[in-house]
């Protein structure tokens, strides 16, 4: 397992990368169907990493508190062939069995996470209502899977968005499992 710190490619003010991902509802989904929310929050995470696995409550929670305000849309990158718990039908599995209920996507080419410059799983991404870049980086300050986390970053970011506030720290770098690239 490769640790990884995410790593700034967008910038703050930066214009989210359109997709069209298959999702584990069998449609295709692109940012622009979001366009009702006040913002967008693009997590690219994967079933295996035991850093993502620990933040399961912590991402329920996220949509609960959020996702009527912040579109959320989890994107997962990772290289199925050598991962197959990443599968698209484990995704499936995965999803039904933590009660996610928000979309799941498959980045089967891995461009999406190239254009985004994902590097970790999980890394997210809070964009504004005109898909700006608003803030990138970790869900909360439990940095470790068996941390416990005192501070619910991604809550108070989106908080701040939905209520007109300014994000002091746009940048505050998730850790996690590296994407898993396909040889090329």
């Amino acid at each position: 397992m490769v640790l990884l710190e995410s790593q700034v490619k967008l910038k703050t003010g930066d214009t989210a990368p359109d997709f069209d991902l298959l999702g584990i509802d069998d449609k295709k989904h692109a940012l622009g169907d979001y366009k009702d929310y006040k913002g967008y929050l693009v997590i690219f995470m994967c079933n295996h990493c035991p850093y993502v696995k620990a933040k399961v409550d912590a991402l329920n929670e996220l949509y609960e508190k959020c996702g009527s305000d912040v579109a959320m849309i989890a994107i997962n990158s990772n290289d199925s062939t050598d991962y197959p718990e990443d599968s698209f039908d484990a995704m499936k599995e995965t999803a039904k069995e933590k009660g996610f209920k928000f979309d799941y996507l498959v980045d089967e080419t891995q461009e999406i996470a190239k254009k985004y410059g994902a590097m970790c799983t999980p890394d997210p991404y809070l964009f504004d209502g005109q898909k700006q870049l608003v803030f990138h980086g970790r869900i909360d300050n439990a940095m470790k899977p068996d941390d416990t986390a005192t501070e619910k970053t991604m809550i108070n970011n989106i908080d701040k968005l939905v209520t007109g506030q300014k994000i002091e720290k746009d940048f505050d770098p998730s850790i996690g499992c590296s994407i898993k690239w396909k040889e090329n």
